[in-house]
């Protein structure tokens, strides 16, 4: 028995939007899994192949592990993974997250497990990751509010305006997230946490009413100039286009850049980034996490 399971990329925090704003994009790993034989087999085309953990310390396979347990399912000896991974490692588009989603979909696929739903794969993959800002749009597509009620973590989903278009800035190095992490404050002046909430809020509103305003929606005030430091040509570069008129944010942790296309703003990215980074336009993925058995392709 086997079953295909697709993850969409993903872009955290969208400026202001700190721990709680993400948005799928339509660049996906596929991950076909399979309960057969007696050991881990992994084989994986695109990132990560050569790099990652090649047994049971794989995040797929761990996440796997950890929701058999969670559903209270007998393990499974044998797990084979077949990984086409398009998400780029350590730049900031959540490929963690599409691994740790992949992982919970494939168990719950596996285990028929009904009661065990959404919210609940939202619950488990945000306790495995950390935080639900990422594995949020990874679940449900989208432009997503990750939060807390009751100690549980809890994700809203709203459609994004159809001129909204994003664009990725993907360059040749690294960031690991917990190193961008461990650059923040323990606490930041309350005038920019008040100013950093207006924009946040702004933000809801022009990615699903009025994208004339995400120039100004988009300006962080919490995280992204004390990461600056890790990462130099990343916040240069998001500067050089935010005084071109690009709404241009570090995506997640960075080091990527994610840049919205509104109106003639495509035609301004080019000249700013220069040769050495990636320019890739994509989409909004509107469905996130896809699961296919077999017989139904």
């Amino acid at each position: 028995m086997s079953v295909l399971v697709r993850v969409p990329a993903t872009s955290a925090n969208l400026g202001p939007g700190f721990d709680s704003l993400g948005l799928a994009l339509d660049l996906h790993d596929e991950v076909e899994v399979e309960l057969a034989g007696d050991d881990v087999e992994i084989e994986i085309d695109g990132h990560g192949a050569g790099e990652v953990d090649p047994g049971e310390g794989h995040l797929i396979i761990s996440t796997m592990r950890a929701t058999f347990d969670t559903l209270g399912v007998d393990q499974p000896k044998g797990i084979r993974l077949r990984c086409r991974n398009r998400i780029p490692h350590a730049r900031g588009l959540g490929s963690s997250s599409a691994a740790i989603v992949a992982g919970v979909l494939a168990a719950r696929a596996f285990a028929d497990a009904p009661g065990f739903d959404d919210a609940c794969a939202l619950e488990l993959a945000a306790r495995i990751e950390g935080h639900p800002d990422n594995v949020a749009p990874c679940l449900y597509g989208g432009f997503t509010i990750a939060y807390t009620a009751q100690g549980t973590p809890q994700a809203v989903t709203l459609p994004v305006h159809e001129d909204v278009r994003p664009v990725v800035l993907i360059p040749d190095f690294r960031l690991s997230t917990e190193a961008a992490r461990g650059l923040l404050p323990a606490t930041v002046p309350h005038a920019e946490a008040a100013a950093n909430a207006a924009n946040a809020a702004l933000l809801v509103h022009a990615l699903t009413r009025r994208p004339d305003l995400l120039l100004t929606a988009t300006h962080d005030h919490l995280h992204q100039k004390y990461r600056a430091p890790a990462m130099p040509r990343t916040a240069d570069l998001v500067e050089r286009l935010r005084s071109a008129g690009v709404p241009a944010v570090v995506s997640g942790a960075g080091p990527t850049i994610l840049a919205f296309s509104i109106g003639s703003a495509q035609d301004l990215i080019a000249p700013e980034v220069g040769s050495d980074w990636h320019i890739q336009p994509l989409n909004v993925d509107p469905v996130g996490a896809f699961v296919q058995f077999p017989e139904t392709r």
